[in-house]
């Protein structure tokens, strides 16, 4: 709990400090505040968007299409890393469609993306897959190669079927490989949805935080840019710190596992 506390503390200093460097830059005339607005410009613009619910709606929206995208992801790095590791043929199938897929950025496939499902939620939750699904694939199938044989043996010893040992005995001994993965992918799959929405527009009517910065870029209302940037951070530094951190401290390090 110290610990965690001293780590709360040593966030919030660098936060001020940037802040401060913000303000000072500001101050100093270099940039017109036009394109560079002070700190203060910035939080009354993210105020008065949450006031109005604007900002909310969107990323509550985000939120959703990341949520949506991020499980449809694992569902099938699962199925693929499984068949993986169960098969030499499947595993030759996986390991090529990583060297195809996985270099490939999603905003390459965004004109052929645009012609086959269109200009809306379908789309931007593809690309969001395309991107989270190939590095969690990778880390899946480096944490099952990095599982001792012995787990396996031993679990054959008490009578398991393949099928249960990979559930039962491979699945869980990756867990550092899968978190680390999630965490790769949660960072994608707002690179992709920010810059799909910028491209595809609004999904849903109303459109996610891409969209929020999109329009805002558009009325050259460069607080409302940047108070949109700042409803990511704050998302990853929560998600970050009351999710991903804790799901470690409960399973990884208390297991001695952490890698």
């Amino acid at each position: 709990m110290l610990k965690m506390k001293n780590n709360y503390f040593q966030r919030l200093f660098w936060i001020l400090v940037i802040a401060g460097i913000w303000k000072a830059i500001s101050l100093s005339g270099l940039f017109s505040p036009l394109i560079f607005p002070s700190p203060e410009t910035v939080l009354k613009s993210f105020y008065l968007s949450l006031l109005n619910g604007e900002l909310i709606r969107q990323t509550i929206i985000s939120l959703s299409l990341i949520l949506r995208g991020l499980i449809i992801s694992l569902i099938i790095a699962l199925i693929l890393s499984l068949l993986a590791i169960s098969s030499k043929t499947f595993a030759g199938m996986v390991e090529t469609l990583l060297a195809i897929a996985h270099p490939l950025p999603g905003i390459a496939l965004m004109p052929l993306v645009l012609i086959w499902f269109g200009a809306g939620t379908k789309a931007i939750i593809f690309i969001i897959v395309h991107s989270v699904l190939w590095p969690l694939v990778l880390n899946l199938l480096t944490g099952f190669r990095a599982i001792p044989e012995i787990y396996r043996l031993v679990g054959e010893n008490y009578g398991l079927n393949s099928l249960k040992i990979m559930w039962y005995i491979m699945t869980p001994a990756s867990l550092p490989y899968f978190l680390a993965g999630i965490k790769i992918g949660w960072a994608r799959a707002w690179r992709a949805l920010i810059s799909a929405e910028m491209l595809f527009g609004a999904a849903g009517g109303i459109g996610g935080l891409g969209w929020y910065i999109f329009k805002k870029r558009v009325f050259f209302d460069i607080p409302g840019v940047f108070a949109g940037l700042i409803v990511i951070v704050i998302i990853g530094v929560l998600v970050e710190d009351l999710l991903f951190n804790k799901v470690e401290d409960i399973t990884v390090k208390r297991w001695g596992m952490q890698i």
